[in-house]
């Protein structure tokens, strides 16, 4: 018995120090990325499981992404559902902690999104759509659409440029997403000036 004790302990310590997150339960199981981005059906399931994914989260940092807009990062984050698409763009939003922010960290994503949600879904106003394997509203394998359901309030082309790289990186983690179509609360493309919505040809 005494050393089936000193076993547990010993695994326990080992647990703790790998864990990505400190704030996750000391009964949570912290899995890799799944190697498809699950849907909401599987949702429920994890929440109950207490199991959580390991993500990562790209941010732009200064002064690297200041110049070279498409350098962007990755963080370590926690999904606590298997909706892992979802959740790393929610925590993109969410934008870096205040030890990332003082390391460099920014998220054009939190500091451009302004005013109410123009989407709805049964319960809440979400800050954006993620659909999977559509191009707008056309099938396409591979292919992830993120509809953003607030304003943008765009600085400049290097503010739209970080902003796409951040979201493009974050989705294509994930092994199912090869593309990354991005567009507005009014559904034209992301960053697209011209106007003619080339992100959907």
């Amino acid at each position: 018995m005494p050393l089936l004790i000193s076993l547990t302990l010993v695994l326990s310590a080992c647990s703790a120090t790998t864990s990505p997150a400190a704030s996750a339960s000391a009964s949570a199981t912290v899995r890799s990325i799944p190697p498809r981005v699950a849907t909401d059906s599987q949702s429920s399931t994890d929440a109950q499981s207490a199991t959580t994914y390991a993500i990562k989260v790209y941010f732009s940092h200064q002064p690297q992404s200041n110049d070279h807009f498409n350098a962007v990062f990755p963080v370590n984050r926690l999904s606590p559902t298997g909706s892992v698409g979802t959740s790393a763009i929610q925590q993109l939003i969410v934008g870096p902690t205040a030890a990332e922010s003082a390391q460099g960290y920014f998220s054009e994503m939190k500091n451009h999104l302004v005013g109410p949600s123009t989407c709805t879904s049964s319960t809440t106003r979400p800050d954006f759509t993620l659909r999977l394997n559509i191009k707008g509203s056309t099938y396409e394998r591979g292919t992830a659409t993120l509809k953003l359901c607030h304003l943008f309030a765009s600085s400049g082309i290097g503010t739209d440029a970080r902003a796409s790289a951040e979201m493009n990186a974050t989705l294509k983690q994930f092994a199912d997403i090869k593309k990354v179509v991005i567009l507005t609360k009014d559904a034209h493309c992301f960053g697209d000036e011209s106007g003619a919505d080339m992100c959907l040809r």
